[in-house]
């Protein structure tokens, strides 16, 4: 510098002034600056990452918790010159404006919200700090919150109410399982009882219609064999139902009792088989 030749690596940038007066800014490689005319100051662009300590927050219950988090921030290329000509110290001015935003951000979140929502008190500390810090040519890239710590009484008031809770969700949940499995049973036993209703009543109505089938093929056959029994009883003349009525006679006589009454029929059908008999007799005796 003392000779005038100044070199920038590729990662950073040079506020060039000229007596004190800001005259622009030389990116990497070698250059030269008129000593005692031109001055230069060098500026890291690359990311920084600063853990801010472990500090007291008040949450708007009024319940201290301990929080630690942790900043990622950068010098913006095209607003270099603000970082070394709008403030003194950059670092150091990024870290309390975190310590003085989180109070804010905190001061208004209760202790569960801030348990629960660590993302949007996250996302709001990143866009609170970056409104500010954007005049000194600092982009907040992330922040990240790595633990809220409340105090030791209401950390154990709050695993009992957790356990109370874990407790009462696993009831509900039992019970409503067994009212689903009631439910279940109860819908089974309803189709099965339907299912076999409707089994029995198919069951009757096939019963019926065979039994009627059944019927009717019996009906059938009782007029066809009617019918048979007309067709030949129409076509038998009286000898033959003589002789049918001597081969029961017959049958009769072969039997053990000694006793029978015969219809009237009976004799007057036998007295036109003994007339035939007699003309028979008479015409032999002619032909004699």
């Amino acid at each position: 510098m003392a000779a005038g030749l100044v070199l920038v690596q590729q990662y950073q940038r040079m506020i060039v002034q000229k007596f004190g007066t800001y005259v622009g800014t030389r990116r990497s490689g070698l250059h030269f600056l008129l000593p005692l005319v031109y001055s230069g100051t060098k500026v890291d662009l690359r990311e920084r990452v600063t853990r801010v300590p472990t500090q007291k927050y008040i949450t708007a219950d009024n319940v201290v918790v301990d929080m630690d988090f942790v900043i990622y921030y950068r010098i913006m290329e095209e607003y270099a010159e603000r970082a070394v000509l709008e403030i003194q110290n950059f670092e150091l001015a990024v870290v309390n404006l975190a310590f003085a935003t989180l109070r804010a951000v905190i001061g208004s979140t209760t202790l569960s919200e801030a348990l629960a929502e660590r993302e949007r008190i996250r996302d709001a500390l990143q866009v609170r700090m970056d409104e500010v810090t954007e005049r000194w040519g600092v982009k907040i890239s992330q922040v990240e919150i790595n633990e809220i710590d409340p105090p030791p009484g209401v950390k154990a008031a709050m695993e009992r109410e957790k356990s109370a809770e874990a407790i009462k969700t696993a009831d509900i949940t039992e019970s409503e399982g067994a009212r689903q499995s009631q439910i279940n049973i109860a819908e089974g036993e309803k189709r099965a009882a339907i299912l076999t209703a409707e089994g029995s009543r198919q069951a009757e109505i096939l019963n019926a219609e065979g039994d009627q089938q059944a019927a009717v093929l019996r009906a059938q056959g009782f007029s066809e064999a009617l019918e048979r029994i007309n067709a030949v009883a129409s076509k038998a003349d009286g000898r033959t139902m003589s002789l049918q009525y001597f081969e029961t006679l017959k049958a009769l006589g072969e039997s053990p009792s000694t006793k029978w009454i015969f219809p009237m029929e009976f004799t007057s059908m036998l007295g036109n088989f003994l007339s035939m008999g007699s003309r028979q007799g008479n015409g032999d005796s002619k032909t004699d």
